[in-house]
């Protein structure tokens, strides 16, 4: 894997197995993050964006699930490694932000231990220093009265400050890629464009790499390099920001463009996408979103479209695709 290049996953294969049934979460996924770089993977609730995620940092219930394919994050294959190698690869290398901050933190411990002690296991410094930079990372991540915040629980803070928090946590070992699962979902809106702003300086002052998921079109416009839209398991467009913002090329992305409501469109009615996601324990043959599009043809149902470029830099899994380009 080429020095530069912080993730690489070809025909990635998510499945969680049990006795009832086997669901198909992530199929045959393949992508690319280099360094400084952000992707934003996009799509509705269950089309396997957090899967992926948790794919990377080997998050996903062992016993239960079934990866295959080939993923390799920091220069380390991450298929069928064991949890003493996750263990090393977590927090020095790559860290996670959670969605929701108050089930992620440990409600019986301090910011400042629970930040000083990912701190400690990862380097050989003591709890003293750990703390020390535990208050550096507070006041990085922009929270006021830190060294009153270092000694406060979990549940002492507000949503936003949890979140920043969540951040400085993530960032407490100088990890060369950061993970970051919907974590302004829960937030206000004024507090969410504070921490994508945040998010954003942190970025690039630090050199990360960061894979930020959403369902939310202004959040990505907001933070990311390169949007990849997903759908039943599957990328079925990527492309740059701008370009995927102004033209998008997928039946799939085209909707979500225009189900985000914005302020031209007061007084109009908003467009959607009629039906429901598939049923991820039964994938059919064929396009997964064709039962909702309202472009199907007969070729749609019978074969998955292949990838298509139709310039450099993007692509997208449908057979309209020039069509719309």
């Amino acid at each position: 894997m080429s020095e530069d290049l912080l993730v690489r996953a070809k025909n990635l294969n998510v499945k969680f197995v049990s006795r009832d049934a086997t669901v198909h979460a992530v199929n045959g996924v393949d992508f690319q993050l280099a360094q400084r770089e952000v992707l934003c993977i996009l799509g509705e609730s269950g089309s396997g964006k957090s899967v992926t995620l948790r794919a990377i940092m080997g998050l996903n219930p062992r016993g239960k699930t079934v990866v295959e394919g080939e993923l390799n994050v920091c220069g380390q294959d991450v298929v069928g490694a064991s949890e003493a190698q996750m263990s090393q690869l977590r927090g020095r290398q790559v860290a996670m932000i959670f969605q929701e901050p108050m089930t992620a933190l440990d409600p019986v411990f301090t910011i400042g231990r629970q930040i000083a002690e990912t701190i400690v296991r990862h380097e050989s410094i003591s709890y003293k220093d750990a703390l020390a930079r535990a208050l550096d990372l507070l006041e990085l991540v922009q929270i006021p009265s830190a060294k009153r915040r270092l000694e406060a629980y979990p549940h002492e803070l507000s949503g936003g400050l949890r979140q920043r928090a969540m951040i400085a946590i993530a960032l407490s070992c100088k990890p060369k890629l950061l993970l970051a699962d919907e974590p302004t979902t829960a937030l206000d809106a004024t507090v969410q464009i504070q921490i994508l702003l945040l998010l954003r300086r942190l970025q690039q002052e630090l050199g990360m790499g960061v894979i930020f998921v959403t369902h939310d079109l202004g959040v990505a416009g907001e933070i990311a390099d390169r949007i990849a839209v997903m759908y039943a398991g599957r990328f079925v467009e990527e492309g740059p920001v701008r370009d995927v913002m102004r033209a998008p090329l997928h039946p799939y992305a085209q909707g979500l463009l225009g189900a985000t409501v914005h302020a031209g469109l007061r007084g109009k009615r908003l467009t959607t996408i009629p039906g429901a996601p598939p049923d991820l324990r039964a994938i059919a043959p064929g396009c997964s979103f064709a039962p909702r599009c309202a472009m199907v043809e007969a070729a749609c149902r019978a074969d998955l479209p292949n990838l298509r470029s139709p310039e450099p830099g993007r692509s997208a899994r449908c057979i309209h695709v020039n069509e719309a380009a």
